[in-house]
């Protein structure tokens, strides 16, 4: 009988089949969805509050996920790669992801990563960047992404947003939650974000 962990993993599918962008196509080709289960003991965080309004905020195209994960919150395993000391407390209470697959998600995948980003409301994400390149998919409208030295830009809900290896990227929502699809390909699955842009750290040498 399918667990819960199998329904999320079809539905995460579902919606990155449905999108129309021959990036994410690609990546929905090659990915092997046929992934081993994971045992992880679940574990709640506080942003997943922001769950129901994220459902409500979310296109008809999303709801089917969205929704799930709301009903599911508490038997899932949320995570978090910084602290208070990288970005500070508040950050840390509006702040989680979920790996759905990857190196320590629900399902074992050891090339790529795929999960569910969630931002409260007035939270800044600061400059970061990382090896692997990553594909976002903001399933909620109105937050506000920057890459590379460029300004701010509002994104709606069903954007593909593509970070190459390496470009620094920024996020800062506004009056509502963010939750934003993402997969990582081509570098460490579980490494912690470098934070500061990219031209700041060849400036120090």
């Amino acid at each position: 009988m399918p667990t819960i962990f199998d329904e999320l993993l079809e539905r995460f599918h579902a919606y990155l089949a449905g999108v129309d962008n021959d990036l994410v196509a690609d990546e929905v080709e090659r990915i092997g969805w046929d992934m081993s289960a994971r045992a992880l003991e679940p574990r709640t965080l506080g942003c997943l509050d922001y769950l129901d309004r994220i459902d409500e905020l979310a296109p008809a195209d999303a709801k089917p996920l969205t929704r799930f994960v709301a009903d599911h919150r508490d038997e899932l395993r949320w995570g978090q790669t910084y602290s208070a000391a990288d970005f500070g407390q508040g950050f840390i209470d509006n702040y989680g992801w979920l790996e759905v697959f990857g190196t320590r998600g629900h399902f074992v995948n050891d090339a790529v990563a795929g999960g569910l980003l969630i931002l409260g409301p007035d939270i800044v994400y600061p400059d970061h960047h990382h090896i692997a390149e990553e594909i976002y998919i903001p399933l909620t409208g109105g937050t506000e992404w920057r890459m590379g030295e460029g300004g701010y830009h509002v994104r709606d809900a069903g954007e593909v947003i593509n970070h190459a290896s390496n470009v620094s990227h920024a996020m800062r929502t506004g009056k509502e939650p963010l939750m934003a699809l993402y997969l990582w390909r081509g570098g460490p699955l579980a490494q912690k974000s470098t934070i500061g842009p990219m031209n700041d750290l060849r400036g120090r040498g």
